[in-house]
């Protein structure tokens, strides 16, 4: 366990005043708070009305005692439940969402799956806003000198039995394909995953060129998408599934990327991420969020996670 995740599990365990302000030291809480009509900054004295046990007071106002929540511009704010708890489905989050919603309310962490669902959305947005980020500064580019990239299509669509049952109204209008691009470097992967309308060229060109830097090697298919790679700057290998899964000479091979489809889909399927484009759009944000920024966080995913939640919800 790292020093972030212990110094977590002990905040967690202790409550109360000592839980509130190790979260305005990492930013989290607001440190400090302004009067709303005097301008004075408040102070934080005990209060039996609320479970956290303390609010901010003002007692300076012409306007008699003001007083506002703890939780007042934080991510917390709007949520009943208590801090520990909040803090308990982040360091479940940070694990990579292993546990499920019906044993964490049977552990009596939560009392019901929808307020785990509207933590988890909260969570989730500050991990798509933090991918967003890194693509505005053009620093989610793969390949080079030392790596290779697999490239490959995949659907995410709903799944029927033996072709038997229900099947989802949303991708019975669209079944949209998702294209994804791997960097392989020694022990590191790296995805980029993207929603295409179709695995034509004029779909799936413009997003090699924009993220695969040129002269990098890329593994591929015999997919006839694929075939101008050679004339736009890149080192292509290409095997053809049809006859060997392997390449007998070049030794390419795309077992990279299909061992990361299984994985992905067995996150976006547990938790039902592909119902429609724009969950599946979210949940594949994520997946970029754990690759590109939580495994690489000195504290891990954790460390990162309580990082992207100050960037989008800060204090003066």
């Amino acid at each position: 366990m790292g020093r972030l995740m212990a110094e977590l599990v002990h905040k967690m365990e202790k409550g109360g005043r000592k839980l509130i302000k190790w979260l305005q030291k990492k930013r989290l809480l607001a440190p400090k708070m302004k009067c709303p009509a005097c301008k004075h900054h408040m102070k934080m004295a005990k209060s039996g009305s609320t479970r956290l046990g303390y609010r901010w007071r003002c007692r300076r106002s012409c306007h008699g005692d003001i007083s506002r929540t703890i939780k007042k511009g934080s991510v917390f704010e709007g949520s009943h439940m208590d801090l520990s708890t909040w803090l308990k489905i982040m360091h479940n989050f940070a694990q990579g969402l292993r546990k499920r919603h019906v044993d964490m309310i049977e552990e009596g962490v939560i009392g019901s799956s929808a307020s785990i669902t509207k933590v988890y959305d909260t969570l989730r947005h500050c991990c798509v806003t933090a991918i967003q980020r890194l693509k505005k500064r053009k620093k989610m580019r793969i390949g080079g000198r030392h790596s290779f990239v697999v490239i490959d299509e995949s659907k995410f669509c709903h799944k029927r039995k033996y072709n038997r049952g229900r099947f989802g109204r949303a991708w019975r209008r669209q079944r949209t394909w998702v294209f994804g691009l791997l960097e392989v470097r020694a022990a590191r992967r790296r995805p980029v995953l993207k929603l295409v309308k179709s695995r034509s060229r004029r779909h799936l060109l413009p997003i090699i060129q924009k993220y695969v830097r040129t002269g990098s090697q890329i593994l591929s298919d015999s997919w006839r998408a694929y075939n101008t790679l050679q004339q736009q700057g890149y080192i292509h290998y290409q095997v053809n599934h049809r006859r060997f899964f392997v390449h007998p000479q070049s030794g390419a091979h795309t077992q990279h990327m299909e061992r990361a489809w299984r994985s992905y889909k067995e996150n976006i399927y547990r938790y039902r991420g592909n119902l429609t484009e724009h969950s599946l759009q979210k949940n594949l944000c994520l997946i970029e969020w754990n690759y590109w920024l939580g495994k690489n966080h000195r504290h891990g995913p954790i460390g990162r996670i309580l990082h992207d939640i100050k960037k989008v919800y800060k204090f003066k």
